[in-house]
């Protein structure tokens, strides 16, 4: 009875192997990109310093002056927004001009900006694991990047980033002696060339015990084109895996992140991400993923390893070879009919011999198609006033001023409320 209970019991925590610092490490950027870099979009990656990790973690937001920029932008670390540098300055604040913004880190800076340059002007910018996607509100709704300042912005303003600097390694086993800390952590900045990538041609991969396991859309919206072409997705990224992952990859449980663009035919490896509860599963679940049985596994039929075969595709064109096709054909079916035991066998070896990963689409009539409109990230967002007023500099002014405003007329009522209160303490 108590075994009965307990398989009925739905679990309380998801069945994960121990997550290792080693295995987080494995999935940075910094990591595997040198390995990889040949089938990866064309990146650069900036070695950042303590000085730089110090003004991304600090408070408030405070741009560095630029030539090539219009103006400096100054947020209020109290307030949480911002306030323009043309805004009415006082005395005190005059100290802060003096103030070097760029001290300790200037090389990186104009390395940053050199980088830019170097690829072609556009970037998109992400840290060691995470891209600050939940702060493109900040940049025109937008990863792309024209300078060093838009980099800035979006790094200083994103949840995303402050966990990969803060909480690396949470939710991982305990630190051995040798292992990194997060303290030790080497952060990197990954600039990646801009370029229009199409969201619907981007899928998420389970990997597990070094066997591609399933697949499925990042889009969460519905393709019709994607059905017709499911089984060359499958097979495209199955054989990128095969020849460029499996094996050389160096844990045997990872997520990666590829892009097969048009015409579907070369498949590009855009990130790699850990094999733990904090790597969104998409369309899946992690309990159905972890719960899916090991694909079956391939046998080399007596190749010897390292050794090769050669494979001479005829053309089905040809009479002689459609003629011997279709006897070949035929000489199965009759092997098929004549025994049912037989038949079934060799049904559950051809099974095998053409598996192939579940690829996980968004169907039109599922819930998730379609959501065009729906808001990303909508925890992170702020008040539609501020988007609007990040969009433009004379916006990013106007709202300061207004705001600053806002906060005169609440300090003066507070001002009166507790005089008025004092008054009449007084008159008791």
């Amino acid at each position: 009875m108590d075994d009965e209970a307990n398989a009925s019991t739905p679990p309380t925590t998801l069945p994960f192997p121990p997550i290792t610092r080693s295995h987080i490490m494995n999935c940075s950027y910094h990591s595997w990109w040198p390995k990889y870099k040949a089938i990866t979009p064309k990146s650069r990656l900036i070695p950042l310093n303590k000085s730089f990790l110090d003004y991304l973690r600090a408070d408030g937001i405070i741009l560095p002056d630029d030539e090539n920029d219009n103006q400096q932008v100054e947020w209020d670390s109290d307030s949480g927004v911002f306030s323009s540098s043309d805004a009415p300055e006082d005395d005190d604040e005059d100290e802060d001009e003096d103030i070097d913004i760029l001290e300790g880190w200037h090389d990186i800076h104009s390395t940053i900006r050199r980088t830019i340059a170097e690829l072609g002007g556009k970037v998109v910018p992400k840290l060691n694991w995470s891209a600050p996607r939940d702060a493109t509100w900040m940049n025109a709704n937008t990863m792309e990047c024209r300078t060093p300042n838009d980099i800035y912005l979006l790094l200083k303003s994103s949840d995303f980033i402050t966990h990969d600097l803060e909480h690396a390694f949470d939710d991982t086993a305990p630190a051995r002696d040798h292992e990194m800390r997060q303290e030790t952590i080497p952060f990197h900045l990954v600039l990646r060339k801009s370029f229009q990538m199409n969201p619907s041609v981007e899928f998420r991969c389970f990997v597990r015990a070094r066997r591609l396991l399933c697949i499925c859309q990042r889009d969460l919206n519905h393709f019709e084109f994607l059905e017709k072409m499911e089984g060359k997705l499958r097979s495209e990224i199955q054989s990128f895996f095969d020849l460029r992952l499996r094996d050389s990859f160096p844990d045997e449980n990872f997520v990666f992140d590829c892009y097969v663009p048009d015409p579907y035919t070369r498949v590009w490896l855009v990130d790699v991400n850990p094999w733990a509860p904090r790597t969104d599963p998409l369309l899946f679940s992690w309990m159905e993923i972890l719960g899916m049985p090991e694909p079956p596994v391939e046998e080399n039929d007596g190749i010897p390893e390292g050794g090769f075969v050669r494979l001479a595709l005829a053309d089905p064109n040809n009479p002689a070879v459609a003629e011997a096709l279709r006897k070949a054909r035929e000489e199965a079916a009759k092997e098929d009919l004549s025994s049912d035991s037989e038949g079934s066998a060799s049904d559950s070896d051809v099974d095998e011999e053409i598996w192939l990963p579940e690829l996980r689409l968004v169907r039109r009539n599922d819930p998730e198609a379609f959501q065009f409109n729906t808001p990303k990230y909508s925890a992170h967002k702020l008040p539609r006033d501020v988007v609007e007023a990040s969009q433009s500099g004379e916006g990013l002014r106007e709202f300061a001023r207004e705001w600053e405003g806002v906060l005169e007329r609440r300090r003066k009522e507070e001002e009166e409320e507790e005089s008025s209160g004092a008054t009449c303490v007084a008159l008791r």
